[in-house]
């Protein structure tokens, strides 16, 4: 009955096509998981007469496929549809217009060697980058196409050399290119300083009052979003006063990328090949990204695997040294037959240690501080000898308390992490954050940016700097972190902050390549997590 049903609405459909004022316009639907998807379609035939004189498809008033003389070399029906389909998107871009796909029904009439323009209206307005994107089926993602923004007028234009396509206007969240700018006196000439496009490229900045515009090349970095939100770029004062009177101080402008230097560290990153994914691509060997309370996994790669954990032990060591209820005021003394335990895994020089000497005296709030915000490897074996505990009951306690906790594949063999015996996966990692976090002390520890103490018996003034760069980037609201590394393990690094619904996010990435891969994946996960909770 329901396909009786389906089969009736197609010809409804069709007979209402025949009747409609233009012959070229037409609609059919189909059932996608019980629901009727409308597509609006228009068709239009061009003869070898109207190709030799070129000729521009208009559909729908918001696309255009500009065919100059010398693109097609047969006649052929053109195709544009209006999806309105459920299609994927990419995961951290904004999309600005409707979805649309075309086609050359004569694939042999197109010389593909030949580009043509498409100019695009979106139907959204914001002050971002916009770039037309074409999703290829091949690599599941969406491929960026050279696009210029028309921000006055509300139109993109760019280039495709397809026959077929499904396209979209999406914006980069993070990048404007409408607002303001103002001017710094640097190395003379044609220069500005943008706080997202790479050195090197080059950018077409238009006063929206006047019209004029100067091209212009990055070479410095600015200005800063956190206290100029709506500022787009700085010009050098050079460059300045081509569009506006050095008097103005700051106008009103919109920018038009003219070349984007290929760069791994802008938000405008775009691998042309691979496209923009529906989800980050994480080379990392492992990771997680879970809503705390909820338990509730957002992504997920290799999650159970069991790898080495490196510094990432810390945090649990940490967790039984304060459950045995020490007074952080108490004035120990350093031995240095605790970092004895260290080189039992490595050699001497390459363990990080708070430089002491032996019998120097500390205080234990200092000893948890350089364990946690320094990762000193031979502060936590003072604090395992302080505990009351032996060592090999300090290890059974860690043990303990994973298992009870629910971290099933996790096992510690010493407490500093150097042993690459020391094994979890970011699954129990995840949950062991939950726990280990929920103590104040640790939590704060763990986020400090660096942390400056007294040797109580010298005098020394010494100081412990947090091994997780993204907090000092001050781009996110970080309220739990730690690194760790081995060359068995790779870089290591666990981060949690507020997800904006009343829930933590966090998340877990192991066996990263480098640190600075380790610190780009995490923040792409992070960016991800917010926007999935978000949406």
């Amino acid at each position: 009955m329901q396909k009786f049903k389906n089969l009736l609405l197609v010809v409804f459909f069709l007979i209402l096509a025949c009747f409609s004022t233009s012959q070229s316009d037409w609609f059919f639907s189909y059932p996608i998981a019980n629901a009727e998807v409308i597509n609006k379609g228009y068709n239009l035939h061009l003869d070898e007469p109207t190709i030799a004189k070129g000729y521009t498809v208009n559909g729908f008033d918001e696309l255009k496929l500009s065919l100059v003389p010398g693109i097609l070399t047969a006649s052929t029906a053109v195709e544009i549809i209006q999806l309105n389909e459920d299609l994927p998107e990419p995961w951290n871009l904004n999309r600005v217009s409707n979805f649309y796909q075309f086609e050359f029904k004569n694939k042999a009439a197109y010389n593909d060697h030949k580009p043509f323009y498409i100019q695009f209206h979106y139907t959204k307005q914001t002050n971002n980058h916009k770039q037309v994107f074409f999703y290829d089926r091949t690599v599941g993602a969406w491929r960026p196409l050279p696009t210029r923004d028309f921000a006055k007028e509300n139109f993109v234009r760019s280039l495709i050399h397809l026959p077929y396509a499904r396209i979209a206007v999406f914006s980069f969240p993070k990048v404007l290119s409408v607002g303001r700018a103002s001017w710094y006196a640097y190395k003379p000439g044609n220069f500005a300083a943008s706080p997202d496009f790479p050195k090197g490229s080059i950018i077409r900045v238009s006063n929206l009052e006047n019209g004029k515009f100067v091209d212009v090349e990055i070479n410095d970095y600015g200005p800063d979003r956190s206290l100029f939100p709506d500022r787009v770029i700085d010009l050098e004062k050079n460059a300045f006063a081509r569009i506006a009177g050095l008097g103005a101080g700051i106008v009103d402008i919109y920018i038009e990328p003219l070349y984007i230097k290929s760069s791994d560290n802008m938000e405008l990153g775009v691998n042309t090949a691979l496209g923009m994914g529906t989800e980050p691509r994480i080379s990392a060997v492992a990771g997680i990204v879970i809503e705390e309370n909820s338990q509730k996994i957002i992504w997920a790669k290799n999650a159970t695997a069991t790898l080495p954990l490196a510094s990432l032990t810390k945090l649990v060591a940490a967790k039984v040294f304060v459950d045995t209820k020490p007074t952080l005021s108490r004035v120990v003394e350093y031995s240095v037959r605790d970092e004895e335990y260290n080189y039992e895994h490595v050699n001497k020089w390459e363990s990080a240690s708070l430089d002491l000497d032996d019998g120097e005296s500390l205080t234990i709030e200092d000893l948890l501080y350089a364990s946690l915000v320094g990762s000193s490897n031979n502060t936590i074996e003072t604090l395992v000898r302080v505990s009351g505990l032996k060592r090999d009951d300090f290890i059974a306690k860690m043990n303990e308390l994973v298992k009870e906790w629910g971290a099933s594949t996790t096992v510690f063999i010493e407490p500093s992490g150097l042993a690459p015996e020391n094994v979890s996966s970011a699954k129990d990692y995840a949950i062991i954050t939950r726990e280990v976090l929920a103590h104040p002390i640790i939590a704060k520890a763990s986020v400090m940016p660096e942390y400056r103490f007294t040797i109580v018996s010298t005098g020394v003034s010494k100081r412990v700097r947090n091994t997780n760069h993204i907090i000092r980037q001050n781009k996110f609201n970080i309220i739990g972190s730690k690194t760790g590394y081995l060359d068995e393990a790779g870089y290591c690094l666990m981060t949690r902050i507020p997800a904006g619904n009343g829930d933590n996010l966090i998340v877990v990435t192991l066996g990263a390549s480098s640190r600075d891969v380790s610190f780009n994946e995490t923040s792409e996960l992070m960016e991800f997590g917010l926007r999935k909770i978000r949406k």
